[in-house]
């Protein structure tokens, strides 16, 4: 049995946060009180408790909430050690990924300049099915027991923004995959930023969620003038996640990603890959390793690409500027979102990273006899680099009948652990937080309260009571 911190409602769904796998939510047998959505959780393992909301004594103004500590009021349990027990032996989570640039540019009058790379979703997890197949077990067809989904642009500034049907495929790995291609913001919108929601329902009408993105820069065009770090926000930093996509003389339908299938690195048209990007120290051991460092990315430095989802890496290179298919080998400014770059393999000879149709091959530039400090490219050989976001939601309807959506979710930001040795309390600092939360040990309920949308606090209980079944690893320490 798995053991963490877990948030439960006694209506809701379980969660995980999309930063920490260790803490989720879980939705006990559905109530017949109409209590207010559960906020789903994540990080370790907490559970909050549920009061009768039909009874005045245990009513507390909303303007006095954010000020004051709530109890959470005892009720009869509905989700018990045993059903828990059984949920974390089995696990069968539902999983929203989302994955969507961290710039876009604006569109001006009648064009459109369509999200690049577009926004990707992936479902994952066995809940899915299950929740697909008692859905048909309780008498609804095929038909009324799909899958649907729309994503667009959060509170849309123009009439013209219409949200996009998602069509999700079966993958070889079970996995659903949805793509947004047509997504823009018009220069109608004044924002400076906004975020993508996707809406997730069952064709029957039953809704599932409102799944956010994380906020999204708008840029009128990419940069020219040599970036310096007060544009922080728009450089690229070692550790960040970024993309790669190659598109010729400008056409859409033209644009293939840096992609990976199976160990392969492969140039798609349909999908693409995050790839977290590593600066690396110039001088690397003799087993050709080179140590990891911090800062900004900037031209003539040594990188890496790993896949964010495979971990399959590429060799380490250098990143060159790209101005009119020539590479400048003399440019050592940061490098900044949609600029063109191109990759040279370290200590090569002129080779770099190219595509040819939907294969990965090497290229060899030809030297600027004229120019020393350039070399001159194939079209398959300049790439654009833009940053990257991934959001991560996991839930389990596995334990209710309810069909409420197990939206909005809470987040978990940090623990603050307070006293030690009897009386130990945990303070979750947050952000979705209701007093209908619970938090769990394992399968172990503590005693929650709650303070405020953004905070909680429970008594820890003895660690006996769910540590039963954790492996210790002894170290010897010399002070």
């Amino acid at each position: 049995m798995e053991h963490g911190m877990y948030v439960t409602s006694q209506q809701s769904t379980e969660l995980q946060d999309e930063q920490s796998n260790g803490k989720n939510i879980e939705a006990p047998p559905d109530r017949t009180e109409d209590y207010p959505p559960v906020l789903p959780l994540s990080g370790s393992l907490t559970h909050l408790g549920q009061v009768d909301q039909s009874d005045s004594r245990f009513r507390i103004p909303d303007e006095q909430l954010s000020s004051c500590w709530y109890r959470s009021i005892p009720v009869q349990p509905v989700l018990t050690r045993d059903s828990l027990r059984q949920y974390l032996q089995v696990r069968p989570d539902q999983t929203v990924l989302i994955l969507h640039a961290k710039v876009a540019q604006k569109s001006y009058g009648s064009e459109k300049r369509f999200f690049c790379p577009p926004p990707c979703v992936y479902l994952s997890g066995p809940g899915w099915k299950l929740k697909q197949e008692e859905l048909k077990a309780s008498g609804l067809g095929d038909s009324a027991c799909k899958l649907c989904g729309y994503m667009g642009l959060d509170n849309a500034g123009s009439s013209q923004m219409e949200t996009l049907k998602m069509n999700f495929e079966e993958q070889p790995d079970s996995k659903r995959f949805g793509c947004a291609k047509t997504l823009y913001i018009s220069d109608t919108d004044k924002r400076k930023h906004f975020r993508l929601v996707l809406k997730l329902f069952f064709s029957n009408g039953q809704e599932i969620g409102s799944f956010y993105s994380k906020l999204i820069k708008v840029i009128s065009k990419p940069s020219q003038k040599k970036q310096s770090m007060k544009n922080a926000d728009l450089c690229i930093s070692s550790g960040s996640k970024v993309s790669l996509f190659n598109r010729l003389r400008s056409q859409t339908v033209s644009t293939r990603y840096l992609s990976v299938e199976g160990e392969a690195f492969v140039a798609s048209a349909r999908q693409w890959a995050a790839f977290t990007m590593y600066l690396v120290d110039d001088q690397g051991s003799a087993r050709g390793d080179y140590p990891i460092r911090d800062g900004y990315i900037c031209y003539g430095c040594a990188v890496r690409l790993v896949c964010t989802s495979t971990g399959v890496a590429l060799p380490t290179m250098v990143i060159r500027k790209v101005n009119k298919q020539y590479a400048s080998l003399d440019v050592d400014e940061p490098v900044s979102q949609l600029h063109k770059c191109a990759f040279q393999f370290k200590d090569s000879n002129r080779m770099y990273l190219c595509l040819s149709n939907e294969k990965i091959i090497q290229f060899q530039a030809s030297p600027c006899p004229k120019e020393p400090s350039k070399e001159l490219l194939s079209d398959g050989s300049c790439w654009t680099i833009i940053g990257t976001e991934t959001v991560e939601y996991t839930f389990s309807e596995s334990l209710t009948c309810s069909q409420r959506a197990v939206t909005p979710f809470p987040v978990i930001g940090s623990l603050e652990l307070n006293g030690g040795g009897d009386v130990a309390m945990l303070e979750v600092h947050g952000e979705n937080f209701s007093p209908i939360l619970k938090i769990w040990f394992g399968d172990v309920e503590a005693e929650t309260m709650y303070r405020s949308p953004k905070s909680l606090i429970c008594v820890v209980p003895d660690i006996s009571m769910f540590s039963g079944e954790w492996r210790w690893l002894r170290h010897s320490w010399t002070a």
